[in-house]
């Protein structure tokens, strides 16, 4: 494995943490509307660190796509009864499965997502014109 890929690695194991530090702290924080709209914008956020930790040259478009492909996933799964009745029996899988459906959380998760797709864009297109410099006109 290259030295890249276990800082990267690295850096999505902190930044995993800190997203969820966040959720956390805002739900000891705060009630309403932004606990749970933040904390679903979080989650998308983790699961996007968590995919970059699997496979670190994952384009940052495929990472995206993946982390909100699963988010709706777990998010749609709650419409049966095996996640609510996971969740009444562990506090783990009432963090990893949630309990009930909420379309408001469908459409929170992309929010969690995109800003990470596009800092990464950024970041991967800002590192690629330092290694290959365009050549000076004459």
């Amino acid at each position: 494995m290259s030295l890249a890929a276990r800082w990267t690695r690295l850096l999505m194991v902190v930044s995993a943490a800190g997203f969820a530090c966040a959720a956390y702290a805002i739900r000891a924080s705060m009630d309403g509307p932004i606990e749970q709209y933040s904390g679903a914008a979080l989650s998308a956020a983790i699961v996007y660190t968590i995919v970059i930790f699997i496979w670190p040259p994952i384009s940052p478009l495929h990472a995206g796509s993946a982390a909100i492909a699963y988010c709706w996933f777990i998010e749609f799964a709650q419409l049966t009864p095996i996640p609510a009745a996971l969740s009444q029996r562990s506090w783990l899988a009432r963090q990893l499965l949630g309990a009930q459906f909420d379309l408001i959380d469908v459409a929170w998760y992309p929010v969690g997502a995109i800003p990470l797709v596009a800092a990464q864009w950024f970041l991967r297109a800002r590192k690629r014109s330092q290694t290959n410099p365009t050549p000076a006109a004459p």
